[in-house]
């Protein structure tokens, strides 16, 4: 029998529905069939929302190192002050510190090969500012830590949708939009659709940046994408994209790109409702994350879906697989 892939779970914001959805999640006997999990926080903290929950019988086996994680238990590694309070629905400076103990510290054992992938719960920045603390988000985080550069990707079952440019105001897209920029993602996609999603020759689509055809279109998009194809790439656009996702056209395609965050992210999570998962690609540790956010104003109160979660920590299994398998592939010489 193989050995479990041994997963990470960083807390996230203590005092929002992060250990809601991984206690729900981890009370599931199916989950520890997969994967060894590892969560990195406040085992108080845990042990606080276990009795919120009333999951008394979901035993937390407490580790100092993730290399004794034992298989079908839920290990926890304390990463936090013994003292952390948990304030629900408030963003504290005590909690930023936490969140961000637990990822540094699940970083770390992710590079040096203690866990296979990670799963990060939601952390609200207004409490690492609060704290002091220089951190603008995950995947920033772990660009810095790794020296690659990061391309998350948003996941389901139908639809795939990375972006490329990332969280800057509207009236700036149009200067960001370069013919490189536009094959650069596109070329991050395919690397990742083959590798870590078994898709040996993905199809992609480009979404316009207007509703109707403009210069930006015609003078960057769509010669982007006659680059992209020249090379072999099976690249498809521009598309628009409100004609895109209304004919359902779209589930032609391994994965899309839009042009800003919020044309990728709304028609994303119309779709995928509490379902999704934001993969962060493109880098040699693996991290997915619930397409959730803090939600303080459900936190503490048990209505937090864990069904995100749950999905992020069963895309992460495979692509632990995939990823073995297509390097192994790969390594092999041609018949």
């Amino acid at each position: 029998m193989d050995k479990l892939p041994i997963i990470g779970i960083s807390q996230g914001d203590v005092n929002g529905i992060g250990l809601e959805m991984i206690l729900k999640t981890l009370s599931d006997p199916m989950v520890l069939d997969i994967c060894t999990p590892v969560i990195y926080g406040s085992p108080k903290a845990a042990a606080f929302y276990r009795k919120n929950l009333e999951l008394q019988n979901l035993n937390l086996n407490q580790i100092t190192d993730a290399s004794d994680a034992s298989a079908k238990k839920i290990n926890i590694i304390n990463t936090s002050d013994e003292d952390l309070k948990v304030d629900i629905a408030r963003a504290t400076p005590e909690a930023g510190k936490a969140a961000l103990s637990a990822l540094q510290a699940m970083v770390e054992d992710a590079k040096n090969n203690k866990i296979d992938a990670m799963v990060t719960a939601p952390i609200n920045r207004e409490a690492y500012a609060e704290g002091e603390l220089p951190f603008k988000g995950h995947s920033q985080y772990l660009q810095e830590s790794t020296g690659e550069e990061a391309l998350p990707l948003l996941v389901n079952e139908i639809m795939k949708i990375a972006t490329a440019t990332g969280h800057i105001a509207l009236s700036k897209v149009p200067g960001c939009l370069t013919q490189e920029l536009i094959i650069k993602k596109v070329k991050q996609i395919n690397e990742a659709l083959r590798r870590d999603f078994t898709i040996a020759k993905p199809r992609i689509a480009v979404l316009a940046l207007n509703p109707t055809m403009q210069d930006e279109e015609e003078n960057i998009i769509r010669p982007a994408v006659k680059r992209l194809n020249d090379e072999g790439l099976l690249c498809f656009g521009p598309h628009i994209a409100s004609l895109l996702f209304r004919s359902k056209e779209f589930t032609r395609y391994d994965a899309i790109l839009a042009m800003y965050h919020d044309q990728g992210q709304i028609a994303f999570n119309a779709i995928s409702m509490d379902a999704g998962v934001n993969y962060t690609s493109n880098l040699p540790i693996i991290r997915t994350a619930p397409i959730r956010g803090t939600e303080y104003e459900i936190a503490g109160k048990n209505e937090a879906s864990e069904e995100s979660f749950r999905n992020a920590i069963y895309l992460a299994v495979d692509i632990i697989k995939n990823r073995r398998n297509f390097d192994e592939a790969n390594k092999r010489p041609l018949k």
